[in-house]
Protein backbone atom coordinates (compact mmCIF):
# COMPACT_ATOMS: atom_id res chain seq x y z
CA UNK A 1 0.00 0.00 0.00
CA UNK A 2 1.50 3.34 -1.02
CA UNK A 3 1.32 6.41 1.18
CA UNK A 4 -0.90 9.18 -0.19
CA UNK A 5 0.67 12.61 -0.63
CA UNK A 6 -2.69 14.35 -0.86
CA UNK A 7 -3.54 17.29 1.37
CA UNK A 8 -5.98 16.18 4.09
CA UNK A 9 -8.94 18.27 5.21
CA UNK A 10 -8.49 20.56 8.19
CA UNK A 11 -8.81 18.52 11.40
CA UNK A 12 -11.46 19.36 13.98
CA UNK A 13 -8.92 20.96 16.30
CA UNK A 14 -8.16 23.55 13.60
CA UNK A 15 -11.55 25.09 14.37
CA UNK A 16 -10.41 25.63 17.96
CA UNK A 17 -7.09 27.17 16.98
CA UNK A 18 -8.29 29.38 14.10
CA UNK A 19 -11.36 31.63 14.09
CA UNK A 20 -13.81 31.16 11.21
CA UNK A 21 -12.19 33.83 9.02
CA UNK A 22 -8.67 32.74 9.98
CA UNK A 23 -9.55 29.11 9.25
CA UNK A 24 -10.43 29.98 5.66
CA UNK A 25 -7.06 31.68 5.24
CA UNK A 26 -5.28 28.74 6.89
CA UNK A 27 -6.97 26.33 4.48
CA UNK A 28 -5.95 28.53 1.54
CA UNK A 29 -2.37 28.65 2.84
CA UNK A 30 -2.36 24.86 3.18
CA UNK A 31 -3.31 24.65 -0.51
CA UNK A 32 -0.50 27.03 -1.43
CA UNK A 33 2.02 24.98 0.52
CA UNK A 34 0.80 21.71 -0.98
CA UNK A 35 0.81 23.13 -4.52
CA UNK A 36 3.30 25.90 -5.40
CA UNK A 37 5.21 25.27 -2.16
CA UNK A 38 6.04 21.73 -3.21
CA UNK A 39 6.64 22.57 -6.89
CA UNK A 40 9.15 25.27 -5.90
CA UNK A 41 10.89 23.09 -3.35
CA UNK A 42 9.87 25.00 -0.23
CA UNK A 43 8.52 21.85 1.38
CA UNK A 44 8.91 18.22 0.38
CA UNK A 45 6.01 16.24 -1.13
CA UNK A 46 6.07 13.85 1.83
CA UNK A 47 5.19 16.76 4.11
CA UNK A 48 1.85 17.37 2.40
CA UNK A 49 -0.15 14.83 4.48
CA UNK A 50 1.34 16.41 7.62
CA UNK A 51 0.81 20.06 6.71
CA UNK A 52 -1.89 20.54 9.32
CA UNK A 53 -0.49 18.71 12.35
CA UNK A 54 3.23 19.15 11.82
CA UNK A 55 3.26 22.62 10.30
CA UNK A 56 0.15 24.83 10.52
CA UNK A 57 -1.16 23.82 13.94
CA UNK A 58 2.31 23.35 15.39
CA UNK A 59 3.12 26.95 14.40
CA UNK A 60 -0.28 28.47 15.20
CA UNK A 61 -0.16 27.55 18.89
CA UNK A 62 2.95 29.72 19.30
CA UNK A 63 0.47 32.62 19.42
CA UNK A 64 -0.21 31.64 23.04
CA UNK A 65 3.16 33.17 23.95
CA UNK A 66 2.74 36.40 21.96
CA UNK A 67 1.34 39.56 23.60
CA UNK A 68 -1.37 41.63 21.95
CA UNK A 69 -0.30 44.21 19.38
CA UNK A 70 3.18 42.75 18.97
CA UNK A 71 5.62 43.77 16.24
CA UNK A 72 7.08 40.43 15.21
CA UNK A 73 9.96 39.46 12.93
CA UNK A 74 10.19 35.91 11.61
CA UNK A 75 13.86 35.17 10.94
CA UNK A 76 14.59 32.92 7.98
CA UNK A 77 10.88 32.65 7.27
CA UNK A 78 11.25 30.13 4.44
CA UNK A 79 7.76 28.95 3.51
CA UNK A 80 6.21 31.27 6.10
CA UNK A 81 6.49 28.95 9.09
CA UNK A 82 5.74 30.18 11.67
CA UNK A 83 5.46 33.85 10.67
CA UNK A 84 2.71 33.66 8.06
CA UNK A 85 0.66 31.28 10.20
CA UNK A 86 0.93 33.65 13.17
CA UNK A 87 -0.21 36.55 10.99
CA UNK A 88 -3.26 34.50 10.02
CA UNK A 89 -4.20 33.46 13.53
CA UNK A 90 -3.40 36.86 15.11
CA UNK A 91 -4.60 39.80 12.99
CA UNK A 92 -3.77 42.13 15.91
CA UNK A 93 0.00 41.70 15.39
CA UNK A 94 2.25 43.01 12.61
CA UNK A 95 4.59 40.47 11.07
CA UNK A 96 7.81 40.98 9.11
CA UNK A 97 8.87 37.89 7.16
CA UNK A 98 12.66 38.12 6.84
CA UNK A 99 14.13 35.76 4.24
CA UNK A 100 17.31 36.03 2.12
CA UNK A 101 16.38 33.77 -0.83
CA UNK A 102 14.51 35.31 -3.75
CA UNK A 103 12.44 32.23 -4.66
CA UNK A 104 11.17 32.11 -1.09
CA UNK A 105 10.36 35.82 -0.80
CA UNK A 106 8.54 35.59 -4.13
CA UNK A 107 6.40 32.75 -2.76
CA UNK A 108 5.77 34.64 0.48
CA UNK A 109 4.71 37.80 -1.37
CA UNK A 110 2.30 35.76 -3.47
CA UNK A 111 0.84 34.18 -0.34
CA UNK A 112 0.35 37.57 1.32
CA UNK A 113 -1.49 38.80 -1.77
CA UNK A 114 -3.69 35.72 -2.18
CA UNK A 115 -4.53 35.56 1.54
CA UNK A 116 -5.15 39.34 1.68
CA UNK A 117 -3.02 39.80 4.78
CA UNK A 118 -2.66 43.49 5.55
CA UNK A 119 -0.57 42.88 8.68
CA UNK A 120 2.42 41.31 6.87
CA UNK A 121 5.49 42.68 5.09
CA UNK A 122 8.06 40.55 3.28
CA UNK A 123 11.70 41.65 3.43
CA UNK A 124 14.45 39.99 1.43
CA UNK A 125 17.63 40.02 3.48
CA UNK A 126 19.53 38.62 6.42
CA UNK A 127 19.08 39.43 10.08
CA UNK A 128 22.61 40.83 10.25
CA UNK A 129 21.72 43.43 7.60
CA UNK A 130 18.72 44.62 9.59
CA UNK A 131 20.51 44.74 12.94
CA UNK A 132 20.06 48.03 14.83
CA UNK A 133 18.05 49.46 11.92
CA UNK A 134 14.70 48.05 13.04
CA UNK A 135 13.54 46.97 16.48
CA UNK A 136 10.80 44.41 17.16
CA UNK A 137 8.96 43.13 20.22
CA UNK A 138 9.26 39.44 19.33
CA UNK A 139 11.51 37.41 17.03
CA UNK A 140 10.51 33.92 15.94
CA UNK A 141 12.47 31.21 14.16
CA UNK A 142 11.86 27.60 13.21
CA UNK A 143 14.50 25.12 12.04
CA UNK A 144 16.85 27.95 11.05
CA UNK A 145 19.98 27.51 13.17
CA UNK A 146 21.25 26.38 16.59
CA UNK A 147 20.35 28.69 19.47
CA UNK A 148 23.80 30.25 19.77
CA UNK A 149 23.61 31.52 16.19
CA UNK A 150 19.97 32.56 16.58
CA UNK A 151 20.96 34.76 19.50
CA UNK A 152 23.54 36.54 17.35
CA UNK A 153 20.90 37.21 14.70
CA UNK A 154 17.90 38.01 16.90
CA UNK A 155 19.19 40.01 19.87
CA UNK A 156 20.19 43.06 17.75
CA UNK A 157 16.64 43.09 16.36
CA UNK A 158 14.97 43.23 19.78
CA UNK A 159 14.44 46.16 22.07
CA UNK A 160 15.22 45.73 25.74
CA UNK A 161 12.56 43.37 27.12
CA UNK A 162 11.84 41.93 23.68
CA UNK A 163 11.63 38.16 23.29
CA UNK A 164 13.09 35.51 21.07
CA UNK A 165 10.67 32.58 20.65
CA UNK A 166 12.65 29.81 18.99
CA UNK A 167 10.74 26.69 18.02
CA UNK A 168 12.87 23.72 19.04
CA UNK A 169 12.50 19.97 19.27
CA UNK A 170 13.95 17.26 21.48
CA UNK A 171 17.35 18.96 21.82
CA UNK A 172 15.94 22.24 23.12
CA UNK A 173 17.34 21.78 26.63
CA UNK A 174 20.78 20.88 25.27
CA UNK A 175 20.85 23.93 23.02
CA UNK A 176 19.78 26.18 25.85
CA UNK A 177 22.56 24.89 28.10
CA UNK A 178 25.19 25.12 25.33
CA UNK A 179 24.24 28.73 24.60
CA UNK A 180 25.12 29.92 28.11
CA UNK A 181 28.12 32.05 27.05
CA UNK A 182 26.14 33.71 24.25
CA UNK A 183 23.22 34.43 26.57
CA UNK A 184 25.61 36.18 28.94
CA UNK A 185 27.38 38.06 26.14
CA UNK A 186 24.09 39.44 24.83
CA UNK A 187 22.85 40.36 28.29
CA UNK A 188 19.77 38.15 28.20
CA UNK A 189 17.52 38.74 31.20
CA UNK A 190 16.05 35.24 31.25
CA UNK A 191 16.13 32.11 29.13
CA UNK A 192 13.75 29.19 29.59
CA UNK A 193 11.87 26.38 27.91
CA UNK A 194 8.12 26.78 27.53
CA UNK A 195 5.54 24.53 25.89
CA UNK A 196 2.39 25.70 24.12
CA UNK A 197 -0.53 23.99 22.46
CA UNK A 198 -1.43 21.56 25.25
CA UNK A 199 -4.55 19.65 24.22
CA UNK A 200 -4.27 20.97 20.66
CA UNK A 201 -1.08 19.48 19.24
CA UNK A 202 0.74 16.31 20.22
CA UNK A 203 3.40 16.65 21.37
CA UNK A 204 3.00 20.28 22.53
CA UNK A 205 5.24 22.78 20.76
CA UNK A 206 8.50 23.49 22.60
CA UNK A 207 9.90 27.02 22.59
CA UNK A 208 13.10 28.49 23.89
CA UNK A 209 12.08 31.90 25.19
CA UNK A 210 14.85 34.43 25.69
CA UNK A 211 14.09 37.88 27.07
CA UNK A 212 16.52 40.49 25.79
CA UNK A 213 18.33 42.80 28.15
CA UNK A 214 20.98 45.39 27.48
CA UNK A 215 24.04 43.77 25.92
CA UNK A 216 27.16 44.22 28.09
CA UNK A 217 29.14 44.53 24.85
CA UNK A 218 26.91 47.32 23.55
CA UNK A 219 26.86 49.07 26.93
CA UNK A 220 30.62 48.94 27.08
CA UNK A 221 31.00 50.36 23.59
CA UNK A 222 28.58 53.14 24.41
CA UNK A 223 30.44 54.00 27.62
CA UNK A 224 33.80 54.15 25.82
CA UNK A 225 32.27 56.29 23.09
CA UNK A 226 30.92 58.76 25.62
CA UNK A 227 34.27 59.02 27.39
CA UNK A 228 36.03 59.79 24.08
CA UNK A 229 33.60 62.59 23.39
Amino acid sequence: MTESNELPEAPAVAREVFTSEALGRAEAFAELLAGPGVVRGLIGPREVPRIWDRHLLNCAVVEEAIPEGTRLVDIGSGAGLPGLVLAIVRPDITVTLLEPLLRRTTFLEECVTVLELGNVEVLRGRAEELARKRLFDVATARAVAPLDRLLAWSMPLLGEGGELLAMKGERAAEELEAAGPQLKAYGARTAELVTVGHGKVEPPTTLVRVVAGRSPQQSGKGARHRRKR
